[in-house]
C-alpha cells in the first residue's frame, strides 16, 4: 500500500535521478538544475552541488562556463518565482511564520536589493526563497533584482568550482567545513562596503 511517506520518498528518488541525469550535460544541465531549484522545485544537492561535480578534475574554462550557465538558470528561476509572487505571492508569504515575514520586510525596506545580494551567496538551509517571494510581493525592481541575485550566485559558484577545481574531491568536505563562514564574511563585507559607500556620499553633499 502506498503511503504519504512513501509517495514523498518516490518523488525525491525520482528529483534524484533527475539531477544526475542532467550532470552529464555539462552547462547546459546545470542551467537547467539552477532554474528549477530556483523557481520552484527544490532538486536534492540542488546547482551547487551540481557546480562542485562538473567542476571536479575539469580546467578553469569549463568551471567558468558551467558558473555562467549556473548563475543564468537561477536568475530565470528567481524572476520566474518574483513574477509569480507579484501576482499571488502573499499567500506563499503565509508560509513562512510571521516573525521570519516581518524580519524579511524590515530588511528589504531598509536595504532593498543588497538584501537580496546577501542573501543569494548564503549557503542552505538559508531561507533564500523567501527573499525572492518577498521581493516579488513588495514589488522591488526587477532589473536590479536579477542584477543582485546575478552577481551573488554567480560569486557562490565560481567560488564552489574553484575550490573543486583546486582541491578536487576534498572541495565538498571544505565547503561543508568553511562555507558559511565564507558566505558570512562576505555578507558583512557586503554590507560594510554599502554602509562606507552611503557615509562617503552623505558627506560630499554636506
Amino acid at each position: 500500500m502506498l503511503t504519504l511517506k512513501s509517495f514523498f520518498r518516490s518523488i525525491k528518488a525520482n528529483l534524484a535521478a533527475l539531477t544526475d541525469a542532467l550532470v552529464a550535460y555539462g552547462p547546459a544541465g546545470i542551467f537547467v538544475v539552477a532554474l528549477l531549484d530556483s523557481a520552484f522545485i527544490p532538486l536534492p544537492g540542488g546547482a551547487d552541488a551540481v557546480m562542485v561535480l562538473l567542476s571536479l578534475n575539469a580546467s578553469l574554462g569549463w568551471m567558468f562556463a558551467c558558473a555562467v550557465a549556473g548563475t543564468l538558470g537561477s536568475v530565470l528561476g528567481c524572476l520566474v518565482l518574483y513574477h509569480i509572487s507579484r501576482r499571488g505571492g502573499d499567500a506563499a508569504l503565509r508560509r513562512f511564520s510571521e516573525e521570519k515575514q516581518a524580519r524579511v520586510k524590515n530588511l528589504l525596506d531598509r536595504y532593498g536589493v543588497l538584501a537580496v545580494l546577501v542573501a543569494s551567496v548564503l549557503p542552505p538551509p538559508f531561507p533564500f526563497k523567501l527573499f525572492v517571494i518577498a521581493a516579488g510581493v513588495f514589488r522591488l525592481n526587477r532589473l536590479r533584482f536579477a542584477a543582485a541575485v546575478a552577481s551573488g550566485r554567480m560569486f557562490r559558484f565560481l567560488l564552489e568550482g574553484y575550490l573543486a577545481v583546486r582541491y578536487g574531491d576534498e572541495a565538498t568536505a571544505l565547503l561543508a567545513r568553511h562555507y558559511p563562514k565564507i558566505g558570512i564574511a562576505l555578507a558583512i563585507i557586503i554590507v560594510g562596503i554599502f554602509l562606507a559607500r552611503n557615509l562617503l556620499g552623505n558627506k560630499k553633499k554636506l
